[in-house]
């Protein structure tokens, strides 16, 4: 009987380049915007709110660049729940994920009630619902209720609803600020004078920026919603990137402009002004804008309203949709419960995540302190920032090589990490904004890790970018004092050749052995079904297994991946290796790799010593060469070949080529290797020759060896794109067998093992 097809839903593609920036403008131009210009201008005066806002733009625009970076190669609803899986596992994953549904609703919540609010004060300023009352709490909770009700309808009908909807509120919004800003700018051009307004330009110093800053930099958030529409953008790994960034730009444009035409707006020594007019704006603080822009505008207080009321709601339209992608993430990986990814067949909307989130929603808007909840949101957004940072430098160095992107940042990754020490400050400076936001935000981390290892660590289901591990272990694992040696076999019926070759570097160290398997899934493959597929690497790692087991304490492991490196590399990181082994066939390399794309990710990225063999076999090496010249692999390769060599007529050479630029001591290196070493006596003999050509010198040296053990360079991928490196070179040349070894490089092997 045929097994039947599956069927999936999907989300729709109807988001386009104009829909996706017009979601991240709509975001970020909410009311925090016509709250902090006047804040701003009390703390940091009239020069300083241009700087606050153009600095907050700049940073937005350093985390905006590791988004659409990130957004390019990954073009996937979820996020920053998506670019954390791939950095750091699903446990770092699932919280992003969960804080980012978290800050998003809340802030829907905010942005109901402050549509409510203006909206129902403007209508008893015309007369209209006199019989409401201005304080109505009941009043404006129902209004709050009725437009999160129909936003979250307008989300239901799709995303192409959606983003028509949003591209239109937020045209509007835009254009209100934008006439606010060119109106300065027209008043100012008749009237010069009024430049003499930014005078004194920051006079309470550069420090007041700090507060100023964290304070306004909520108004900056919302490109993070570009992230989600992944599955639903056209042509996403080209549109996403640019959509946040020029989302980003404009946004950041607009404020400036507006921010210019509120300190312009009150001309000195007018009615009602004592004192300098940026004093008097900044006396108002939240409302000092309002108050500004009332005196130089017809219908100030109309054109506010409108402008508030579109901010809001588009902020509103955005939120429902960041929140909503945000859970269907989570229950497509069975996060949270399969049923969040439900999918409207009618609308190809995820109806279940919508739901979820309009409840939370709700009852934040109607039962809970709206606006210290919402410092929460901030707070998790900053975290969000400065995980995303991380994760994009991460996931460059570790995944670089195997996926595709549409945006790569310049001058990575300065950029992300003057982001993350930013957003550390700001994040730290919210303390003093809210206590009650420093309580909430733990107590819903702390949720998250409870629901993860109760619920999701068991229930997950295996992404593409994941490793599948499956272990077949024949021996207790090793105790924290045993020194771990791993050796990875890449082909089963060569496995023995090269384990045999690791018999006398397991005596030397007292080193417990495990044997790894790694298997490349093709891409057309699910992951989670791949050991279907792959039965017949593991059964060959396994008849290695048992043919070893009585000999030696020998452990096993079968790791499924898409890519061979990473799949190595993180099993060295999670065992706690010391020392890794593998074989290399030899093969000419590429631009990019030179010995290959597996073995130069490996040397490159494993945080312990590793031996990459090559054509060794089952043998015995009696005259062993050993090129030297001071680097700072070459005192591993000299241990590693008096570990080889034969102890009884073994013989070493320590050979050095003098090209008459910088000498090299080898008789003091080998001396002080003597010294530091207690290995038998074999002879260690030192050679010395004189050419320009070191490449043609050890060639020609090492025809007549049984082993040559090269020392790997220690200069990154990058360099080695561009560089022609020794060590590489002679290894694809030398036709005798040899060894390409790199040592544990202390300090830097502990970064790479945690981080």
């Amino acid at each position: 009987m045929s097994e039947k097809p599956r069927v999936s839903s999907e989300l729709s593609r109807e988001l386009s380049l104009f829909h996706i920036t017009m979601m991240g403008l709509g975001m970020m131009i909410g009311a925090g915007v016509f709250l902090g210009i006047g804040f701003s201008i009390h703390k940091a005066g009239p020069g300083g709110v241009m700087l606050t806002f153009t600095l907050n733009g700049l940073l937005a625009l350093f985390t905006a660049m590791s988004y659409a970076e990130l957004s390019s190669a990954v073009p996937r609803a979820g996020g920053a729940y998506n670019f954390a899986r791939m950095g750091f596992g699903r446990g770092t994953s699932f919280l992003a994920g969960w804080m980012e549904w978290f800050a998003s609703t809340v802030a829907g919540s905010m942005y109901a009630l402050t549509f409510s609010l203006y909206t129902l004060r403007y209508l008893q300023q015309l007369g209209l619902l006199t019989w409401i009352g201005g304080e109505s709490l009941i009043a404006t909770k129902a209004a709050a209720l009725l437009i999160a009700l129909l936003f979250l309808y307008i989300n239901y009908r799709g995303a192409s609803e959606t983003g028509k909807v949003g591209a239109f509120i937020t045209l509007g919004q835009t254009t209100f600020l934008l006439i606010i800003g060119l109106l300065g700018i027209v008043v100012t051009i008749k009237d010069p004078s009024r430049l003499q307004n930014f005078s004194p330009f920051l006079p309470h110093g550069w420090s007041s920026l700090l507060v100023t800053m964290g304070f306004t930099y909520v108004a900056f958030e919302g490109f993070e919603v570009i992230a989600q529409a992944g599955d639903e953008a056209m042509d996403p790994r080209r549109n996403l990137p640019k959509a946040m960034l020029y989302s980003v730009f404009i946004v950041t444009l607009t404020y400036v402009v507006v921010c210019f035409a509120t300190v312009v707006a009150v001309k000195a020594g007018s009615p009602g002004i004592e004192g300098a007019p940026w004093e008097w704006i900044g006396q108002f603080k939240e409302r000092g804008f309002a108050e500004a822009v009332a005196r130089f505008m017809p219908f100030a207080n109309l054109l506010l309203t409108l402008a508030v009321i579109f901010a809001s709601t588009s902020a509103l339209n955005a939120t429902v949709y960041s929140a909503t992608r945000a859970s269907y993430a989570l229950g497509r990986d069975r996060m949270l419960p399969g049923l969040l990814a439900k999918i409207s067949q009618k609308r190809k909307t995820p109806v279940m995540a919508l739901s979820s989130t309009g409840v939370l929603l709700i009852v934040v808007a109607l039962f809970l302190p709206t606006m210290d909840v919402a410092s929460s949101a901030s707070i998790m957004f900053l975290y969000l920032f400065f995980l995303v940072n991380i994760c994009v430098i991460k996931i460059r160095v570790n995944m670089g090589d195997e996926l595709t992107y549409g945006f790569i940042m310049p001058f990575f990754p300065l950029f992300p990490i003057l982001a993350i020490i930013c957003q550390a400050v700001l994040a730290v400076w919210l303390v003093h904004m809210s206590l009650i936001a420093w309580i909430i935000a733990p107590i819903w981390v702390l949720s998250g890790i409870a629901i993860f290892h109760l619920y999701s660590k068991s229930h997950a289901v295996a992404t593409e970018d994941e490793i599948l591990v499956l272990e077949e272990e024949t021996e207790a694992p090793p105790k924290g004092d045993e020194y771990r040696i791993m050796v990875s076999v890449a082909n089963p019926d060569n496995a023995l050749g090269l384990v045999r070759n690791t018999y006398r570097l397991c005596e030397a160290r007292n080193g417990q052995v495990e044997l790894l398997h790694v298997v490349r899934v093709p891409d057309q493959v699910p992951l989670h079904d791949a050991d279907k597929y792959m039965m017949d690497g593991k059964a060959g790692i396994v008849e290695i297994m048992l043919y070893l087991a009585s000999s030696f304490p020998v452990s096993t492991t079968i790791r499924y991946c898409r890519n061979v490196a990473r799949g190595i590399v993180s099993a060295v990181r999670e065992k706690r290796i010391d020392m890794l082994i593998m074989g290399w066939h030899g093969g000419k390399g590429t631009r990019a790799f030179r010995l290959g794309s597996t073995v130069d990710p490996i040397i490159e990225r494993s945080p312990c010593h590793v031996v990459i063999m090559k054509d060794c076999g089952n043998r015995t090496f009696r005259r062993v060469l050993v090129p030297l010249a001071g680097g700072p692999n070459g005192r591993f390769a000299l241990e590693v070949a008096t570990i080889l060599a034969d102890h009884q007529e073994g013989e070493i050479v320590a050979f050095t080529v003098e090209t008459g630029r910088k000498p090299f001591d080898i008789e003091s290196f080998v001396k002080d290797f003597r010294g530091r070493h207690a290995y038998p006596d074999q002879t260690i003999r030192i050679k010395s020759v004189s050419s320009r050509d070191i490449i043609s010198s050890i060639l020609d040296e090492a025809k007549g060896y049984d082993l040559l053990v090269l020392g790997a360079t220690r200069e990154p991928l990058l360099y080695q794109v561009t560089h022609d490196t020794i060590p590489e070179i002679v290894a694809q040349r030398c036709d005798t067998p040899l060894l390409v070894v790199k040592a544990s490089g202390g300090f830097r092997s502990w970064i790479k093992r945690w981080f």
